[in-house]
């Protein structure tokens, strides 16, 4: 009984100690938001209060605990990382004379492994389209196939965002595909007539890991009927 409360009577000096050490420090970040990481840092057994609008965390907390969020903050507030994302959109198909461009040099290898699969008698590249964007960040854009159709047909290729994890590239919901005119309207506004188009969307949308600079095929859709698809082919690598 003596030694249980010897112990306590330790503790309780322990406590008195420490807490005459508790210390308090402002923390401006460069790069994240702190509400995005306040529960990670306070994990560590600090205070914390934040101000997004002014990117400032503060901390109070006793030394080993400050030490260690400190840290902690010091490598998550770093610069984003910029990507390059490619998608090749390939068109396999066993009809002759195909629209498309010849498969270039850098995705024959990968055109060799579908042709393993997909005994197409032909593969042609449809478009290419390309997003430079920061981890952490929604990107989109949109290509234009043919500009002599009216509505043309349109690829779209979109992420909502994208992080870096090692030499793995984490896609969130990622969406590759075609936009198909299926047929035009007219709308009564009050400064007149509007026309517009409605479109038949097709495509992939799914989350995707890739290591940087590999190639991989994320995704294959029928095109036309089953003798003809498309498939999508997604480089992506950290770019300066």
């Amino acid at each position: 009984m003596k030694k249980l409360v010897l112990a306590v009577l330790m503790s309780a000096v322990s406590l008195i100690a420490q807490g005459s050490e508790r210390s308090t420090k402002m923390i401006q970040l460069r790069y994240v938001d702190p509400a995005s990481i306040r529960d990670l840092i306070s994990s560590f057994g600090v205070g914390v209060q934040w101000n997004s609008s002014m990117k400032v965390m503060t901390l109070n907390g006793f030394p080993p605990q400050m030490a260690a969020a400190e840290a902690a903050i010091a490598r998550l507030d770093v610069a984003p990382k910029n990507l390059e994302l490619v998608v090749h959109f390939v068109i396999g198909s066993d009809a002759p004379n195909i629209a498309g461009s010849p498969v270039p040099a850098e995705i024959r290898d990968v055109i060799t492994q579908l042709k393993g699969t997909f005994t197409y008698k032909d593969y042609k590249i449809l478009d290419v389209l390309t997003l430079r964007t920061r981890a952490g960040s929604p990107a989109e854009t949109t290509g234009i196939l043919d500009t002599t159709q009216n509505p043309p047909r349109l690829s779209t290729f979109s992420i909502r965002n994208a992080t870096v994890d090692d030499s793995t590239i984490r896609i969130e919901r990622m969406h590759a595909g075609l936009r198909i005119p299926v047929g035009q309207r007219t709308t009564e506004t009050k400064s007149g007539p509007r026309s517009s188009v409605d479109y038949l969307s097709t495509g992939i949308d799914q989350d995707v890991d890739v290591k940087e600079g590999q190639k991989v095929v994320v995704g294959r859709s029928s095109l036309q009927g089953p003798n003809q698809a498309l498939f999508l082919i997604l480089t992506a690598r950290v770019v300066q």
